[in-house]
């Protein structure tokens, strides 16, 4: 109430200002009339034909012309309506006056919002960044870091963002920096791990694999870091060290956690009673239409080979590869990839001796 008085108020002292001239009467200037001017020249023609300056026909012409002029001022002076015009003016002032805010009132309640409660600045700004597209959010954080790489905050911002949006390598390197300006979390530790496991198509590497033990280390029970290190044993041929990891899992959960039934899927299909994926894709697959799941597990095994013919020295790659073909019943694609792995191995020793026998405990000699 106190803010429509204060509104009351000021549209009152606007109206006030601008219509008080109009109730004011005019004031009548005796020196700027038609009719005082006539006379003054009346005046000035007397004293030019008594001075001889102009002839007495002259005189006389001009004292008739200015004389029938001043008789048609006189008379339109003395006919103006002064009393009533006055009256009308004021009265338009006072319906103006009353007038102009009620019309702002009949319109405002209608078309706006009297009852809209307050929506402070806070709520305002928040509201815009909602609607700003995401890339452009992503795009002013990096600006930020870039100005401030000291940002921990900001880092630990950015990190999950970059990897829901899929630039998982870029999400690796927030998530190192998240650890090296926050300090180290079990959390945090395994979040990079799956960020590390996300840039290698579904693979865990033997850097993704080091970060979940490093979680583990600070936080035995911590899922993520103990769900990624049993899908890296399952990729490595290790199935029953896969069970026994995923088991222990189900045993420490509660009845709601949200991923048993991802743990569930796995430890079903390494102790064989669903049907086995290569790589990642386990967590993923769940609830997923057979054709969407072939669709899905065919891409990750298409993604993993594109990046193994970019850089061929990933031993552990070759391998679960090979596997994956096999899965997927393509010995022929299995075959190339053996083939291929030893080709891009060349004199890499080391490399080549851990893929034979890898691909002896695949059960492929030769």
């Amino acid at each position: 109430m106190t803010l429509w008085f204060v509104f009351a108020l000021m549209t009152a002292g606007a109206a006030f200002a601008v219509l008080w001239p109009l109730g004011r009467p005019a004031r009548r200037d005796a020196g700027g009339s038609e009719s005082v001017v006539y006379r003054d020249q009346l005046a000035e023609i007397e004293h030019d034909a008594e001075a001889g300056q102009i002839g007495a026909p002259e005189a006389a012409a001009a004292r008739v012309e200015i004389g029938r002029r001043l008789l048609e001022a006189a008379d339109a002076e003395s006919n103006q309506p002064r009393s009533s015009h006055i009256g009308s003016r004021r009265a338009v002032a006072i319906a103006a006056l009353a007038g102009i805010p009620l019309l702002a009132l009949a319109i405002y309640l209608p078309l706006g919002s009297p009852g809209l409660p307050d929506f402070p600045l806070s709520e305002r700004a928040r509201e815009a960044t909602a609607s700003q597209p995401l890339d452009n959010l992503v795009a002013q954080v990096e600006s930020h870091l870039e100005q401030n790489p000291a940002d921990g905050r900001g880092w630990a911002v950015l990190a999950p963002v970059l990897a829901k949006i899929g630039r998982a390598d870029d999400a690796v390197r927030a998530y190192r920096n998240s650890i090296t300006y926050n300090g180290e979390t079990a959390e945090r530790r395994a979040d990079l791990g799956a960020a590390i496991v996300g840039a290698a198509n579904g693979v865990v590497t033997a850097d993704a694999k080091n970060e979940f033990d490093r979680a583990i280390a600070l936080n035995a029970k911590d899922v993520k870091a103990r769900y990624f290190l049993g899908l890296a044993a399952e990729q490595d041929g290790r199935g029953a060290d896969a069970a026994k990891i995923w088991q222990a899992m189900l045993a420490d959960a509660p009845a709601d956690a949200p991923w048993r039934g991802a743990v569930q899927e796995a430890l079903a299909r390494v102790n064989g009673s669903a049907p086995p994926l290569p790589d990642g894709a386990a967590a993923a697959a769940s609830g997923m239409s057979g054709a969407d799941r072939s669709a899905m597990v065919h891409g990750m095994v298409d993604r993993l080979a594109a990046r193994l013919k970019q850089d061929g020295s990933d031993v552990d790659g070759w391998l679960r590869l090979v596997r994956a073909y096999m899965v997927l019943n393509e010995p022929e694609k299995s075959r190339a990839a053996r083939d291929d792995a030893r080709h891009a191995l060349g004199q890499n020793e080391a490399g080549l001796r851990r893929l034979n026998e890898g691909l002896k405990a695949l059960g492929i000699d030769g």
